[in-house]
């Protein structure tokens, strides 16, 4: 297949995956805080979250796994796939039994001296804390399966894995509802069980489906040389992953601490918001990265940086689409969703989404940086300032502010990392600023301000029950024309025509004329 069809075939699956799983996830969300109670939801977030911090190790443990079968594919050696395959695999089983133990052994420490946790339920955020841990080490060893599927660039099989996922969570929710057992016990037993059905889902399908993917290692396979290789670039990508994921929890903790379980369920809730859309983006990167890392294999660095740069112009345009507008109509779909909305909810999702477009805007040239391998210096240049945000927070709320205040520090660091990365990769890659800025960043503003200005005048001069119903069509259906005619390049109309009408000979949409 044209790796340009397998883009947008992959594209197409993942956004649409994307957005059902949003939905279901927003009605499970509903449920589940229904069902657990507005404390024991809060409880949850912050207890799993405490484990939560380390589950950001899967996700680097599955961008380094990709981004080397990736590498090795564009370089047409199946042996060093194979190779990488068996020895990804060994490190995950090594990094699982480490967790567990050490874990296991900060369990006390966490439960009963750190976290403010209401009186008589210690003992039973001690069994979910430990439920938990095998819930993370269940997502670890996932890890391999899936970035071979990413590598293989089956991502269609990854969104029906992913929607069965958010159906299953769906059933919970509402089956917990009627439920006379300790409801939050049963919802971590539960969520446990899924992460069991994921792991046989991706395994047992690429054990089937394809040649390198093997359980079985034999000794002769291992190799310390490969094994430095991939935990050098995991390490450094675990870093860059941690630097979110703690400041993220840090800041739960942090909320938990001063201002109690109910602050945290609407943070929680905000960052449940931010995790389905972040869907939306992921949409394109998993359709996106298996070619710029074989671009960067085959040695041909413009064509890395032309897809890096399209990565970043469509993951923003499909995430501008649904964030803005539902930006404007929060209160209401919250009130629908949540029927009882934690004070606070709102501003946090907006402070919470708004600095994810923005980081979003320069994201995709993050991923030439990764297809190189050099991330040592980046990774500590672009990740450590979202990590220090932390100490300033942590001052803000101890000494009354409110939780407005530490958002803005929040944003303003989200907002200095996404400007920094283009100074950065222009050195060490070669990328054109002015060309990016022209082809990525000046495309947007249309839309972005088209966006607003519907946001807007709907909110102030239309007063409906349930005015979302009419805004939010409404926006995407304008904003889909001005996406069109003003944020897709004359090439990529022409090719997205082609597409449509099945008509072949069109040249590749990352051939743009400048």
């Amino acid at each position: 297949m044209d790796s340009t069809k397998r883009i947008i075939i992959n594209t197409l699956a993942q956004y649409s995956r994307s957005l059902l799983n949003i939905l279901l996830s927003l009605f499970s969300t509903r449920y589940i805080v229904e069902a657990l109670g507005v404390s024991d939801y809060g409880l949850y977030v912050v207890v799993g979250g405490v484990v939560a911090l380390l589950g950001f190790i899967t996700n680097a443990l599955v961008i380094t796994t990709q981004r080397f079968i990736s590498f090795y594919f564009g370089k047409s050696d199946k042996k060093e796939v194979h190779r990488i395959f068996a020895n990804s695999l060994t490190i995950h089983l090594i990094l699982s039994l480490l967790m567990i133990g050490i874990l296991f052994c900060m369990k006390d420490l966490f439960v009963y001296h750190w976290l403010n946790i209401p009186s008589g339920r210690e003992a039973i955020a001690a069994d979910v804390y430990v439920i938990t841990i095998f819930i993370l080490v269940t997502t670890i060893m996932t890890a391999p399966f899936k970035a071979l599927f990413i590598a293989r660039e089956n991502i269609v099989y990854i969104s029906v894995v992913e929607v069965f996922d958010g159906i299953l969570k769906l059933g919970i929710a509402i089956w917990i509802l009627f439920t006379d057992t300790d409801r939050l016990l049963l919802y971590a037993i539960l969520m446990l069980s899924i992460q069991i059905i994921n792991i046989l889902a991706y395994s047992l399908y690429a054990l089937h489906k394809y040649e390198e993917c093997h359980i079985l290692i034999s000794y002769r396979e291992l190799d310390f040389s490969y094994m430095r290789q991939l935990a050098g670039f995991a390490g450094w990508s675990t870093y860059s992953m941690g630097a979110i994921v703690f400041r993220n929890q840090g800041i739960q903790l942090i909320l938990n601490r001063f201002l109690g379980t109910l602050v945290n369920a609407a943070y929680g809730i905000a960052m449940q918001v931010y995790s389905s859309l972040a869907f939306v983006a992921s949409s394109i990167l998993n359709a996106m990265n298996p070619q710029i890392m074989k671009a960067e294999g085959e040695g041909n660095r413009k064509l890395m940086l032309q897809l890096a740069e399209k990565e970043s112009k469509y993951s923003t345009m499909l995430l501008l689409v649904i964030t803005v507008p539902l930006m404007f109509e929060l209160p209401d779909i919250l009130a629908l969703w949540l029927r009882e909305v934690p004070q606070g909810c709102v501003m946090f999702c907006q402070f919470i989404l708004c600095g994810f477009i923005i980081d979003q805007t320069t994201y995709g040239i993050n991923t030439a940086i990764l297809a190189t391998g050099r991330i040592k210096y980046y990774t500590l240049l672009m990740y450590t300032p979202k990590l220090l945000v932390i100490p300033p927070i942590y001052y803000l709320i101890r000494t009354g502010h409110t939780p407005l205040i530490a958002m803005y520090v929040y944003l303003i660091a989200e907002t200095l990392v996404s400007i920094a990365r283009l100074p950065y990769i222009k050195f060490t890659c070669g990328l054109d600023i002015r060309h990016f800025l022209k082809h990525v960043i000046s495309p947007l503003i249309p839309l972005l301000l088209t966006q607003c200005a519907i946001g807007y005048c709907s909110t102030c001069f239309i007063s409906l029950e349930r005015r979302y119903l009419l805004t939010i069509p409404l926006s995407i259906a304008i904003c889909g024309c001005v996406m069109w005619f003003f944020t897709l390049s004359m090439s990529e109309r022409e090719y997205a025509c082609k597409i449509l009408t099945r008509k072949p000979g069109i040249a590749s949409i990352v051939h743009d004329e400048d």
